[in-house]
């Protein structure tokens, strides 16, 4: 059967990481320009942020590091500097398009983290754990980067769209539904939280120093 099929998860897995790099690489290289980093400064801060969550998982699941396989990674952050460079006029008439690309780049990791720890022989909730670190420690690294708080540290809901997600693929890959649609629908689901979460500003309930 399709879930079943093991050429079929890998090219899905690397379809998935290939376009989650491309978002994430925009993500990084966006902000990057608005503080007025150089062209070598906004390669770094994009390659950091789209290789970063999947490298953090790579090296705690004992694999080799994704980006260190093939040159591919590198060429697609590459194209989105790019894209920065010569089309930013145009990105920037989008609202919130660093928001976008970061939504995209979350939701997709987590899907291929997810996808590449059961293909390791992981349980549910490892893949899980490993899918949120996927999605949300690129995004950890290009906020360090930029020197600003790491959004997964606010009361902004983040990680938890992640594992939500997860969830839910876990649901549904449990019931043998087509791998495809399994995806796809995890990733709407990472995508509509987060996104409902920004523009009607839910959030978590925040800790509170009882001397403040």
């Amino acid at each position: 059967m399709l879930y079943e099929d093991p050429h079929f998860v890998h090219t899905l897995q690397q379809t998935l990481e290939f376009i989650g790099t491309f978002a994430f690489a925009i993500s990084g290289i966006r902000l990057a320009a608005d503080r007025h980093f150089d062209w070598f400064g906004g390669f770094v801060c994009g390659f950091a942020v789209a290789i970063g969550g999947g490298t953090v998982r790579d090296v705690m699941l004992g694999v080799t590091p994704f980006w260190m396989t093939s040159t591919i990674y590198i060429l697609i952050t590459f194209l989105a500097q790019l894209v920065v460079i010569f089309f930013n006029r145009y990105v920037n008439k989008l609202n919130h398009a660093w928001l976008l690309f970061d939504t995209l780049g979350l939701a997709l990791f987590t899907i291929a983290g997810i996808q590449k720890t059961l293909s390791l022989g992981h349980p549910f909730w490892v893949a899980i754990i490993m899918g949120s670190i996927t999605g949300a420690a690129g995004g950890i690294i290009r906020d360090v980067l930029l020197n600003q708080e790491p959004v997964i540290f606010k009361k902004e809901i983040y990680a938890i769209a992640c594992i939500v997600g997860g969830f839910v693929y876990w649901g549904l890959y449990s019931l043998h539904f087509n791998i495809a649609l399994v995806a796809v629908t995890s990733f709407l689901v990472v995508c509509l939280i987060r996104l409902i979460a920004v523009k009607y500003h839910i959030s978590l309930p925040v800790l509170n120093n009882e001397d403040d």
